[in-house]
């Protein structure tokens, strides 16, 4: 197979081949880069495999960056770009199943292809637009279909984050996961435990923003995979019920968890406690716990302007979204936002009045009385009840709160 035309990506790259070939080396574009293309999606990383060993690529080029020399990889730096330029290589000793215990440099593509995790990922595209494929990826790019690269068996045991790529490939390209692959994870995915948490959230999230999650889920309950993830044990009915979503689409990693918790029926605290587990940044998780109390507060009570309030228009997407892939939401996706646009003030400081206001106008005590009497006031505006007007907060203050709080309040 030949491209008739490559991306501006690849055309910009093609004098790095070119060097190295002139050099009397091969050179070849390889992974994600040649899939996405083929599939006619936008590609990212622009990733080269040579034969030529780190030594010999920097002393072909002016600039390079050592990113990864001990496995082969050296960055050159062309026009402004990088590119990751990572020498043939055979892997072997996978210890802690993740990473190779010893690298061997060689000359031969076929040893570098055949050590890649699936058909799909081990093409490799010349630069004139030839396609090499050994092991039949494009057969299996044209049916769909996930396929360790030989023994799937051996793949997964030497890295067992493999397992989790294959059910992200499987929701991001909406593929089958071919029937030998799909049971050699199910045989190892115990081996999922000895994966950095960070990795497999990684994976996670970029699976549950595919286009076809519901794949991979399907496949992490099947193979028990979910099993040895951070608090998903004992939940398969919980995620079952997520993989059965009508419209499952999260448009962020915020509603991916807010999604899961929703499911798995967690408290706020066990939100925090779930997602620290899980390793997620403390805003990601500040805005899912949001976005789970809109949810929460439309399937239990309804939501009000005071909840709304204490939010941001993210935050209010986020939650809105949740609560409409899971069948409680509004039947205007905008109700909500709309809703919080229109509210008097969206944040404490814009009330007219403050503390010292309080304080030096309407003779209150410094104290917690003044915080109540202020939040009091905020309800009232965001209610409603009256304008956010200094005149018109001060009189609210004396005639609805003062004659009916506790005289102790002033002076």
């Amino acid at each position: 197979m030949r491209l008739a035309q490559l991306p501006q990506e690849f055309v910009g790259a093609q004098p790095i081949l070119a060097t190295l070939e002139a050099a009397g080396y091969e050179a070849y574009f390889v992974g994600g880069s040649v899939r996405d293309t083929i599939l006619g999606k936008p590609i990212h990383d622009v990733d080269i495999a040579t034969s030529a060993y780190p030594e010999e690529v920097k002393a072909l080029f002016k600039r390079t960056v050592d990113t990864g020399i001990e496995h082969g990889t050296v960055m050159i730096l062309d026009h402004g770009n990088g590119y990751e330029t990572t020498t043939f290589r055979t892997e072997s000793g996978y210890q802690d199943y993740r990473r190779p215990d010893k690298v061997t440099f060689v000359r031969h593509l076929e040893d570098d292809l055949k050590r890649r995790d699936f058909t799909i990922n081990a093409l490799a595209l010349r630069q004139d637009g030839e396609v090499i494929d050994l092991f039949d990826g494009l057969s299996d790019l044209k049916a769909g279909v996930i396929r360790a690269v030989g023994d799937p068996e051996a793949r997964f045991g030497e890295d067992a984050l493999r397992m989790m790529r294959a059910v992200r490939f499987a929701s991001q390209l909406n593929f089958n996961i071919e029937a030998k692959t799909l049971a050699a994870i199910h045989t190892h995915a115990h081996l999922l435990s000895q994966i950095a948490v960070e990795r497999i959230h990684d994976e996670f999230v970029r699976m549950m923003l595919g286009t076809a999650a519901y794949r991979g889920l399907t496949v992490m309950i099947q193979t028990t995979l979910a099993d040895y993830c951070p608090g998903l044990v004992g939940h398969t009915i919980d995620l079952s019920t997520i993989a059965t979503v009508p419209e499952l689409a999260p448009k962020n990693e915020v509603e991916v968890w807010a999604m899961v918790a929703f499911h798995l029926g967690l408290s706020y605290p066990d939100t925090v406690e779930f997602l620290q587990a899980w390793k997620t940044a403390n805003h990601i998780i500040k805005s899912a716990n949001q976005a789970l109390h809109l949810a929460y507060a439309q399937q239990y009570h309804g939501v009000t302007k005071q909840l709304l309030f204490a939010m941001t228009p993210d935050t209010i997407a986020a939650g809105t979204n949740v609560a409409r892939m899971s069948g409680y939401g509004p039947d205007d996706p905008n109700e909500w936002l709309t809703l919080y646009n229109a509210l008097p003030i969206q944040d404490p400081h814009d009330l007219a009045v403050s503390g010292a206001d309080l304080i030096k106008k309407m003779g209150l005590t410094p104290g917690p009385a003044v915080g109540e009497t202020l939040q009091k006031v905020q309800n009232a505006v965001i209610d409603g009840k009256v304008n956010n007007d200094v005149d018109a907060l001060l009189k609210y203050v004396q005639e609805k709160i003062l004659t009916t709080d506790d005289a102790s309040t002033k002076k």
